[in-house]
Parts: structure tokens; C-alpha cells; sequence
């Protein structure tokens, strides 16, 4: 089950007891780049999010994925590594690393092979597993988040 960061309804697939994996899109470790990728995240800001989450895991004890897209010279440097580790330790997590994919018109970029591997090297030397999801589809602009309209 994926969702933006909906809180009352985490709260709520919490009470549900369903068996399932719970998808957050985070792709930021700060209200104001969050913000900026996923305007959700005024209504439900970070801390609340993982509040829900926690809860969610104490609950269930079940595993957390986040997702979370890099973007070049946005939320893909060591800084940002490192404050995701903050933000996650000690949760019972898993963190889905997707190097974002261009779109038209976009403003973010796909991160450099380079950070999104110390990134991902980082979390993981620190105790937050990370993968690098492999990416599928650019070539046809069929990727994840460019599955959209070209021409209104």
C-alpha cells in the first residue's frame, strides 16, 4: 500500500491490522524541500508523518518502505544522508532509493551515479537499509513519475 504521507490514514490501515507493506514517498529529509516535491506535506508535515509511522510500526509490527527520489543538487548530498539517518534510526525500515527520472518541462534532474550510491553506501554503513531501485522505462518516458499527459 503506497501513499503521499496521508496521516489519519496510516493511522487507520494501523487499526485495520491487513497484512501488507506500507509505502511512504518522503523524498526529503526537511519540511521545505518536501514541500517543494510533495505539496502534501503542508497539510501533514514531516514530524507528523513519522509519528504515524512509528506508531504504525509499533502497532503492527510490521516493516516501513520510504521511498525516496533523488534529485541532483536537491536532496541527493551527504547532508541530506545523513539527516535521513537521523530521522529513521531505530525504526523498522527499509529505504527504496529511485534515481528520479526527467520529464518535460521538469525542474528536477536525475542524481549523478555517483551520489546516489554513496547515498545509499551511507545509510547503509550508518544501520538503514538501502536499495537502489533499478530503473525501468526512461527510454519511453514510461518510468516512475512520467507516466503523464503530454499535451493537454
Amino acid at each position: 500500500m503506497s501513499t503521499s504521507g496521508l496521516v489519519p490514514k496510516i493511522y487507520q490501515l494501523a487499526d485495520e491490522n491487513i497484512q501488507c507493506t506500507l509505502s511512504i514517498s518522503l523524498h526529503a529529509t526537511d519540511n521545505k524541500k518536501r514541500s517543494a516535491m510533495m505539496p502534501v506535506n503542508d497539510r501533514y508535515p514531516i514530524e507528523e508523518l513519522l509519528q504515524a509511522c512509528k506508531d504504525y510500526i509499533e502497532k503492527t509490527n510490521r516493516r516501513i518502505s520510504f521511498e525516496y527520489a533523488l534529485a541532483k543538487d536537491n536532496n541527493d548530498n551527504l547532508e541530506d544522508a545523513k539527516e535521513l539517518v537521523k530521522l529513521l534510526k531505530g525504526m523498522l525500515c527499509h529505504v527504496n532509493l529511485i534515481p528520479i527520472n526527467k520529464i518535460e518541462n521538469g525542474i528536477y534532474t536525475k542524481a549523478t551515479n555517483e551520489n546516489i550510491m554513496k547515498f545509499r553506501d551511507y545509510l547503509n554503513d550508518h544501520g538503514i537499509v538501502a536499495t537502489i531501485r533499478r530503473e525501468l522505462g526512461s527510454d519511453i518516458d514510461a518510468a516512475c513519475g512520467q507516466l503523464r499527459r503530454k499535451n493537454l
